[in-house]
């Protein structure tokens, strides 16, 4: 699926601005402070339900208006599919056509987005929680039983610490256990396979991108030793303690080495940032080609903290890729992946095709 057209209405500083994509490149230019940041966060909210640059979707809303409203059209084998997310402080509700849709995970199937912006850095100098999502993400498209399973997870982990909390006895809090081993194990076996198709290209991306050595490790949870069975049963002690469930899949970690130190500790923020774009372009490669289903990858400034040589190494692992493009720049003469298909310029939160 291929973005074809953008509608966005009161996101941000966007009060109406509707853009034609193209399937290959768009380039959408303007000064600083202009939209085009907010612009790049609505596609990614339409694809994937969630911002990359806040955790409440309501604070998206525009000052003058009570709710923000992003329509897409998309081509899938031949035809157009609509797209559509509204949110709110009642919350969000999205659609494919003229259908509701029960999980905004459904967006992420049809329009599948990722981002390479100035905080991409973040990927390694966070904690895990952030990692795990970008882990889940590449598992969720690649392993169609992934997301069911996961959700069913947090279902049984949110039960099982309510339990906890309530200071129940130990048999009430078990009766959780079964369902949470089985499920943890299966999400674990997901991930772990999925990063071992991962890791090969993603370091041969970084000795590309930055000249050295990267690894990941893999932590399910709890000691790699033990079944998740056995690491459940000997943090009883600790979890009725915390209140909590201390072991299991939601605690994994996925830790980033370069040249056989952290690499939040060894590499400066522009490294960082081409290590993360290693293991997002990796996660591209890997991510399952068909006519259907084509990624759409969103660049926001990519000159940002890039000196020209490594500017041009990260446009060059890009365009190896059967990528729909959209990139941002300061300047309307940004023709990197070749002359643009579509060219706007932003200004105050109005946009113009040039």
């Amino acid at each position: 699926m291929t973005l074809q057209r953008i509608q966005v209405s009161d996101f941000r500083c966007l009060r109406s601005v509707a853009l034609d994509i193209d399937p290959s490149f768009t380039l959408i230019s303007g000064p600083n402070a202009s939209g085009k940041t907010s612009l790049l966060e609505a596609i990614h909210v339409l694809g994937r339900g969630r911002s990359f640059r806040s955790r409440r979707l309501d604070q998206l809303v525009n000052a003058e208006s009570d709710r923000f409203v992003i329509h897409g059209s998309a081509m899938l084998s031949g035809r157009t599919v609509g797209l559509g997310i509204e949110g709110s402080v009642g919350g969000v509700r999205a659609r494919i056509g003229s259908q509701p849709v029960s999980s905004l995970a459904d967006l992420a199937i049809l329009l599948p987005v990722q981002i390479i912006d100035p905080e991409l850095h973040r990927l390694i100098e966070e904690g895990p929680a952030r990692r795990r999502r970008f882990l889940d993400w590449g598992v969720f498209h690649v392993e169609h039983t992934f997301l069911g399973q996961w959700q069913r997870f947090q279902q049984v982990l949110k039960q099982r610490n309510a339990s906890l909390r309530a200071r129940q006895g130990r048999p009430l809090v078990a009766a959780w256990d079964g369902e949470f081993v089985r499920l943890g194990e299966s999400i674990h076996r997901a991930r772990e396979a999925y990063v071992g198709r991962l890791m090969p290209v993603a370091a041969d991306l970084a000795r590309f991108l930055v000249g050295g050595e990267l690894s990941v490790t893999y932590r399910p949870g709890w000691a790699i030793e033990s079944s998740l069975a056995d690491a459940l049963s000997k943090s009883w002690t600790h979890d009725q303690e915390r209140g909590s469930t201390t072991v299991g899949p939601h605690r994994s970690e996925l830790s980033v080495w370069f040249n056989g130190a952290p690499a939040k500790d060894r590499v400066s923020r522009g490294q960082q940032k081409l290590l993360a774009a290693a293991l997002l372009l990796a996660q591209l490669t890997n991510f399952p080609r068909s006519e259907a289903s084509i990624p759409t990858l969103l660049l926001d400034d990519p000159a940002a903290e890039l000196d020209s040589d490594r500017l041009f190494k990260l446009i060059s692992a890009i365009a190896d890729q059967a990528l729909q493009v959209i990139v941002t720049s300061l300047t309307d003469d940004f023709r990197a992946f070749g002359v643009p298909g579509r060219r706007y310029r932003l200004s105050s939160g109005t946009v113009v095709q040039i």
